[in-house]
């Protein structure tokens, strides 16, 4: 029997009986390293993050005892979000690894070859390369539930729906202002794809880490007079930005960030300015849902949290709590189909196989905030969904339904990127995968 058919069962009829699935609980801990970044240049976003893993990993062990009777720890080393650094951590941390959330797309890149060669799976949720979602180049890599060529793509089609139809973006002029790093040009491959398929007009305009110079770029965006802006930022680069686009008059509501640049932390300093601009993100906003009632009783009233209570609510916030329970779903799963005494092989192996049904969803508090996924051995993104959310002044509201990727474009230009890789370093496409 496979595993994804034995633990969907025994999900199933744990869910029935209301309890979890019994398993013999064994003295090992479920070990998660958690690579953070609660210093340098981009602390502000990094932060929340790093809280919200914790505070979840917290309310698991408080609520439930941990997982299937063992205890998940969690244990942060600091890469102040320098490749070199989120290496470090990798090396010192990797023993006892279940699965590794780089948090950054350099120290992604870097880590690929090392966790297929150490057998630890790797979740790079919403960020990283792309072309990773391929399962049968990239086995030990997850970017579910969704990419940045996804939401490039998505994010054509809410300009489409503004503008009165795909076929009216013929003429436009899209300018994507991006952090000049791997992770800002990650978005460049799809918008280029879809500029030649719509006919619109795409400049493509570089900012240097941090981010903190940008006068320059913003007079080539009032001397082009795009019809859009996309900005693909990170820490205060984003502050920045929102700032110098509202000070030369750029309409804020046709400026749509990507989702590691719609945070409070990003808006609150321009002010009133900041009214009207847009970002993606793939979970919902604000803390009405019952994981976050969950979190407040079983660690902030006790005393154990992270951060400030008032802020568990807050965008980066959310997406941490989406990280750390895509993750430990899968060691659940792993847990459900072994015992606690589980390697990083039977992780990604779950994590090949995890399917979040609504029923999951309603039963760990995720109900509304987030849309069920199901991964696949070719298919480690989970063609996840996107919204939309604009800030009005005080706080960020949705104002998309759901927004389906263009996977007839994305998912061709994922096979083609991971096959070139593949023959770039000589790897053969899995045989178990079809």
């Amino acid at each position: 029997m496979s595993l994804k058919r034995l633990t969907l069962g025994m999900i199933a009829a744990s869910a029935a009986a209301g309890t979890l699935a019994a398993v013999p609980a064994l003295a090992q801990d479920l070990f998660v390293p958690g690579l953070v970044y609660r210093t340098g240049p981009y602390a502000p976003n990094g932060i929340p993050v790093a809280n919200a893993m914790a505070d979840y990993i917290t309310m698991l062990n408080e609520r439930d005892g941990g997982i299937g009777g063992a205890k998940v720890v969690w244990e942060e080393c600091e890469t102040a979000y320098d490749t070199k650094l989120g290496v470090e951590c990798y090396e010192r941390l990797k023993g006892k690894a279940l699965i590794v959330n780089p948090y950054s797309t350099g120290i992604t890149y870097a880590l690929i070859p090392k966790a297929t060669v150490d057998k630890i799976p790797l979740l790079s949720m919403g960020y990283g390369r792309t072309d990773a979602s391929d399962g049968r180049y990239f086995p030990w890599t997850f970017t579910t539930p969704t990419t940045y060529w996804s939401q490039a793509s998505a994010k054509i089609k809410y300009v489409a729906s503004r503008e009165g139809g795909l076929d009216k973006l013929k003429g436009k002029t899209i300018a994507l202002v991006h952090h000049n790093s791997p992770y800002g040009k990650e978005p460049i491959p799809t918008l280029q794809e879809l500029s030649k398929k719509y006919g619109y007009k795409l400049e493509i305009l570089a900012v240097d880490h941090p981010g903190q110079e940008q006068k320059a770029t913003w007079q080539k965006i009032q001397q082009l007079e795009p019809d859009w802006v996309f900005f693909w930022g990170w820490g205060v680069m984003n502050q920045v930005g929102v700032k110098e686009a509202a000070a030369i008059g750029f309409k804020m509501d046709r400026m749509i960030g990507v989702w590691w640049s719609g945070s409070e932390v990003d808006v609150l300093p321009a002010g009133a300015a900041a009214k009207g601009y847009l970002a993606a993100t793939f979970h919902q906003v604000g803390s009405g849902f019952k994981v976050h009632a969950d979190i407040k009783q079983h660690v902030y009233d006790k005393g154990k949290g992270k951060g400030d209570a008032a802020k568990t609510g807050e965008v980066l916030y959310n997406r941490g709590l989406v990280n750390a329970f895509i993750m430990t779903e899968a060691i659940r799963d792993a847990v459900a189909w072994k015992g606690p005494k589980i390697t990083g092989a039977d992780v990604r192996e779950a994590m090949e196989n995890l399917e979040i049904t609504q029923r999951r969803l309603e039963k760990a508090g995720f109900a509304g905030m987030m849309r069920p996924l199901s991964n696949s051995c070719a298919d480690h993104e989970g063609n996840g969904p996107i919204l939309i959310q604009q800030w009005d002044g005080t706080a960020w509201k949705v104002v998309t339904d759901w927004i389906e990727p263009m996977r007839d474009v994305v998912r061709p230009m994922i096979e083609a990127s991971a096959m070139k890789f593949a023959a770039e370093n000589k790897l053969e496409a899995r045989k178990d995968c079809n």
